[in-house]
């Protein structure tokens, strides 16, 4: 052979080979032998060209005997070397380069240091390209030594060696290169396509996928798997389920469409619009058609990742498991897109957690994690791994930092998590970590609830579920569970909240079919403490009826805790009898059932409510038995022991209180916060009300107030949250209780008033944090006591109504008073006969509802007095006579009360008998003065109202006067419009007028110009051929026009008709007669006269005139 290249012949299935120019031999390319030895002996000994070989290479290759192509291709180098014929060799190292491409296709990406199942023990991907592109570099130096290089082959292997490392932009410019010389060669259009599919640029790869169809329907790889990819992705799913379709029926063998198949068909199986009949069918399908796909090619990822997936829905069998682990490994080695290398990774994660092994699982995800950051399902994965590891700081670091990055996904599972984990408190975290800890909590909450269809609290939000969320974030909306912990994030924080996100998790269990009584028994609690006792006792009667359902323990449990609430209600609702009914249950089956805590105070012995029963009652003997006999069995309970303290003090029994309390305090709990509180109060009390004036007991006094300071200020040590202690010193500070007591501990001093000003504004900055806290009228009436004492009254009104309606449904006497009170001080102060009968109606109501005390009557007779001395007081202008003869009617009821209380004969009275007297005396006095006051307010009320009268008429006056010029003006207005609207209306009239004169006119002159045509061929008829001559006099007649019409300017009219003879006397006039009228036309509007019409038809004249002379002179 000469070495030199050669065309190869139309593919055919046999070869000829000359052995010496004597002997040939048929090579039947489709009887090939396994074993290329005898076939190289043949070639050698032929000395064929090198189309030879690469065709029998290559027919090797397509056979998938890669081993003898590469044989033959490496004898064809040394056989051609050795003839001389190197230069012939460049496609041989192109055909060699391509088959290590092929292997590369083939071979793994990685290997698994750790593998288990999947042990591979062969070349990288990277060595094969590596040697592939050594091999066509050797090609490409013998070429360009020999002056071929550029070879479309070449150039080919070029580009497909650069889409292998990734370099788009290079190979794009190969294949480029490529199709410029050949516009149709399959195998650059196909690489095209790969990039521009790559680069997501969906409809140019489609067009260059079709293209490649086109011109080789049997092109491998089928352009139809490229065809259909594009149609995927750009939202044309059955189209391109169609062109897979396609591709499997013309290449049955072909496993990427059977893998895109059936991951198609998974998908759909996921579809809940279906049946679920035809989503079995559809997973089964797609089940079969991804194991088609792996039998076909098991050193494929994708399908290696669809079934490893498949093998962990199965079940929960050992060989599942490790299928399923070989699979994973499969396709981390062999994976070549992140997304399923991610994956590979993941599903060995989940392989190694199921069976234990936290280590092998850590790494996995941790891989996972870093092949795509942006991945949930590693994050989570991690991030249970670490929570299982009693790492829940590095857990919720890992979820956290997810989440704060902006490029990743904001999962509404991973957030679900996030919060679950910062819900709960952990080890060696503050107070105040905790608080924001749950703050972030609730803030994660609400933003996943937003994005499924429901508020943060469980309320509703949208109909139905966002129709944009995957199918496990839609189930978060249906999880109990996740609403439950909700609720009890917002436990100390809005039992609103907490009462809807119970509702929510409810319906959720109730939706899937289970009946969950500690969340009835719970919403229950919270309408029980909202007042509203009869939904409560529905719902605590629902519970007990779902309780039976449980197991036995927890029925029991559950059942007692409802029992007791029920009991409750009961008693709220004041059915005694089903309360004690209820009570006796509970006892007979836990004779000395103390339960736990209930969601926001304490729950007490069974015992102990039916003593509470029998002091409602005013049974109190019966009540302290049954407090004994609690404490008897239970003398240690801190809870029995507290409610027994209370007892004591609400029946005045403030001695043994004390007693009982210091005894709690010493033998059983020193640091216990309800005993510290109550001897603070008890101390307190006991000062306050010692009226001891003498130096001891002043003394006393003091040491007693100190104390009770001691006591709170104890409590608030061990618990800085405790309110009630916190408002005990604030009740301290405000009466100056460790001063002088307003004097009543000693002189007072010239700063008295600065001194109380200041110790009500430090006790109101105490109250206002402890009202945060507690929400109880003591709190609001104790900020009024406050505001009064600093002269602030329609604060303390405030405050005092705040408690009042709020907490005590103007039922407490104490603070009805205290209303009284500061609305008299505000009557005094603004001299407000209004604020003294509000007064006086809060007094009232005070007296109806404890009739018996003497003292309220008493306020009543001095509020009805000092209302009509008030009246009297102020100036005519400032009171009526209504309100006088009301006072006076009042203060006249106010003697008669003054004279009952002077009178009384009772041996002990809340007032003294002397100053009731002396009111009464004074206000014989006073009212002596009413008849002058009330003649005074009449006669000045009457020239108040003739003054009014006066002024009212002279108003009246002015204004008829000035609507009777606002009628003249608008008559005047109305006379103009209408004038207006004639003068319009007639300008109107005699522009259609002037309108139809043209018009007619028009016409006219149509059928004058149509006889002067006439006329004019007549006369052209007997003229020679020299027309000039007939035209000069018309020109000389124009010019004289113009300059007659120069000459007599607008007024010449009569004489420019003189000028013209025969025709254009007939004719000109006309002329002149239209123009104007036109104008006119045009000027409809106009209110000039008639006269005007002239002067501009003549103007218009001379105008037409002059430019008909320019024109022929020109």
């Amino acid at each position: 052979m000469d070495g030199t290249a050669a065309s190869p012949p139309p593919p055919g299935r046999s070869i000829d080979i000359e052995l010496g120019g004597q002997e040939v031999i048929t090579i039947e390319l489709d009887n090939l032998d396994p074993n290329p030895d005898d076939l190289l002996e043949v070639l050698k000994e032929g000395q064929c060209k090198v189309w030879i070989w690469t065709r029998l290479a290559a027919e090797y290759w397509r056979r998938g005997q890669l081993d003898a192509a590469e044989k033959i291709a490496q004898t064809a180098i040394a056989t051609l070397k050795d003839s001389g014929a190197e230069a012939s060799l460049p496609p041989v190292y192109s055909f060699l380069a391509n088959l290590q491409i092929a292997r590369a296709s083939k071979a793994p990406k990685l290997k698994l240091a750790n593998a288990r199942q999947d042990i591979i023990n062969e070349k990288l991907r990277e060595e094969h390209n590596k040697e592939g592109l050594q091999i066509f570099n050797q090609g490409e130096r013998i070429a360009l030594e020999n002056g071929q290089s550029g070879a479309m082959l070449a150039t080919l292997t070029r580009g497909i060696l650069q889409m292998s490392a990734g370099l788009w932009e290079d190979a794009g410019r190969a294949f480029d290169s490529v199709l410029a010389e050949k516009p149709t060669n399959v195998v650059a259009l196909i690489g095209k396509g790969r990039i521009a599919y790559a680069r997501r640029q969906f409809p140019q790869a489609l067009k260059l996928f079709q293209k490649v169809l086109q011109l080789n329907p049997n092109c491998r790889p089928d352009p139809r798997i490229g065809i259909g990819l594009c149609l995927w992705a750009m939202d044309h799913k059955a189209k391109a389920r169609a062109a897979w379709e396609r591709s499997v029926e013309v290449n049955p063998g072909e496993w990427s469409a059977q893998l895109l198949l059936g991951l198609e068909a998974l998908n759909a199986s996921k579809n809940e619009s279906q049946t679920d009949d035809e989503r079995r069918e559809e997973f089964l399908r797609g089940t079969r058609l991804i194991e088609r796909a792996f039998n076909a090619n098991q050193r494929n990822s994708a399908a290696a990742n669809a079934l490893c997936e498949l093998f962990l829905q199965k079940g929960q069998t050992k060989r599942a498991s490790l299928i399923a682990l070989k699979l994973a490994e499969r396709t981390i080695q062999f994976a070549d897109v992140k997304g399923i290398l991610c994956d590979g990774y993941i599903r060995a994660g989940r392989v190694c957690h199921k069976e234990g092994s936290r280590r092998d699982a850590m790494g996995h995800f941790q891989k996972a994690k870093e092949a795509r950051k942006d991945n949930v399902l590693a994050t989570i994965g991690l991030a249970q791994l670490q929570m299982q590891n009693d790492e829940t700081a590095a857990a919720i670091h890992t979820l956290d930092t997810f989440l704060q990055a902006p490029a990743n996904p904001k999962s509404l599972e991973l957030m679900a998590m996030l919060a679950s984990l910062r819900a709960h408190p952990r080890p060696g975290i503050s107070s105040s970590d905790k608080l924001e800890e749950k703050k972030r909590a609730r803030e994660l909450f609400d933003r996943v609830c937003k994005a499924i269809g429901v508020s943060g609290d469980g309320s509703s939000q949208t109909n139905g579920h966002p129709q944009n969320l995957a199918g496990s974030a839609r189930k978060l909306g249906e999880d109990a569970e996740m609403f439950i912990e909700i609720a009890k994030l917002y436990h100390d924080e809005n039992l609103d909240k907490t009462e809807r996100a119970y509702r929510q998790a409810s319906k959720n269990c109730e939706a899937g079919g289970k009946n969950e009584p500690r969340l009835l028994n719970n919403l229950g609690a919270l309408r029980h403490i909202d007042g509203h006792v009869e939904e409560a006792r529905t719902l605590y009667e629902t519970a007990l009826t779902h309780a039976t359902s449980l197991d036995s323990s927890a029925a029991e449990a559950m059942s007692t805790s409802t029992l007791y609430n029920l009991a409750r209600v009961y008693e709220d609702q004041g059915e005694e009898a089903k309360a004690k009914e209820a009570y006796d249950k509970l006892l007979a089956r836990h004779p000395e059932y103390v339960d736990g805590t209930r969601l926001s105070e304490v729950m007490r012995p069974a015992k102990l409510r039916q003593a509470q029963m029998l002091t409602d009652l005013n049974r109190h003997n019966d009540a302290h038995d049954l407090f004994k006999q609690a404490l008897s069995s239970q003398s240690s309970n801190l809870n029995i022991r507290a409610f027994y303290t209370n007892f004591l003090i609400q029946s005045n029994l403030a001695k043994p209180a004390k007693d009982f309390v210091f005894l709690t305090l010493r033998d059983h709990d020193k640091h216990d916060i309800y005993s510290l509180c109550a001897a603070g109060w008890l101390q307190y009390h006991q000062a306050r009300e010692n009226r001891d004036s003498s130096p001891k007991g002043i003394e006393e006094r003091k040491r007693g107030f100190q104390r009770s300071a001691e006591f709170y200020e104890k409590a608030l040590h061990l618990d800085p949250l405790c309110a009630v202690a916190a408002q005990g010193l604030a009740i301290v500070v405000a009466e100056d209780a460790l001063g002088n007591l307003g004097g009543a501990l000693g002189p007072i001093t010239p700063d008295e008033t600065q001194k109380r000003l200041k110790n009500s504004r430090e006790a109101l900055d105490i109250f206002a944090k402890v009202r945060e806290s507690v929400n109880d009228g003591s709190v609001y009436a104790n900020m009024g006591h406050c505001y009064y004492a600093r002269d602030e009254f329609d604060r303390a009104i405030e405050s005092y109504e705040t408690a009042s309606k709020r907490f005590y449904s103007n039922q407490n006497v104490p603070v009805l008073l205290c209303l009284c009170r500061a609305w008299y001080a505000k009557a005094n102060k603004d001299q407000s006969f209004t604020a003294m009968n509000t007064a006086l109606q809060y007094a009232q109501k005070a007296y109806h509802l404890q009739p018996s005390d003497k003292a309220i009557l008493y306020n009543i007779a001095m509020i009805q007095q000092k209302a009509a001395e008030l009246l009297m007081s102020v100036p005519p202008a400032k009171r009526s006579l209504k309100d006088m003869q009301k006072a006076i009617e009042q203060a006249t009821h106010g003697q008669k009360l003054f004279g009952s209380l002077a009178a009384d004969k009772s041996p002990q009275v809340p007032y003294s008998r002397d100053i009731a007297d002396q009111r009464r005396k004074y206000g014989e006095s006073m009212l002596r003065r009413c008849e002058e006051h009330l003649s005074t307010q009449r006669q000045w009320e009457a020239e108040a109202q003739a003054k009014l009268e006066a002024a009212r008429q002279r108003r009246q006056e002015e204004k008829e006067r000035i609507d009777a010029a606002e009628r003249a003006r608008q008559e005047e207005l109305r006379k103009q419009a209408e004038k207006l609207a004639e003068e319009r209306r007639i300008a109107r009239e005699q522009a259609l007028e002037w309108t139809r004169e043209v018009k007619r006119m028009e016409s006219d002159e149509e059928r004058e110009k149509q006889a002067k045509k006439t006329r004019r061929g007549k006369r052209s008829e007997n003229v020679s051929g020299d027309e000039g001559a007939g035209g000069e006099p018309k020109k000389k007649r124009r010019g004289k026009l113009k300059k007659s019409a120069e000459e007599g300017g607008e007024g010449a009219d009569g004489e420019d008709a003189a000028l013209f003879s025969g025709e254009d006397e007939e004719q000109k006039p006309r002329k002149v007669m239209q123009r104007p009228k036109k104008r006119a036309v045009r000027d409809d509007d106009d209110d000039e006269e008639a006269s005007a019409a002239p002067q501009r038809k003549k103007q218009y004249k001379s105008k037409e005139v002059i430019s008909d002379s320019d024109e022929e002179m020109s």
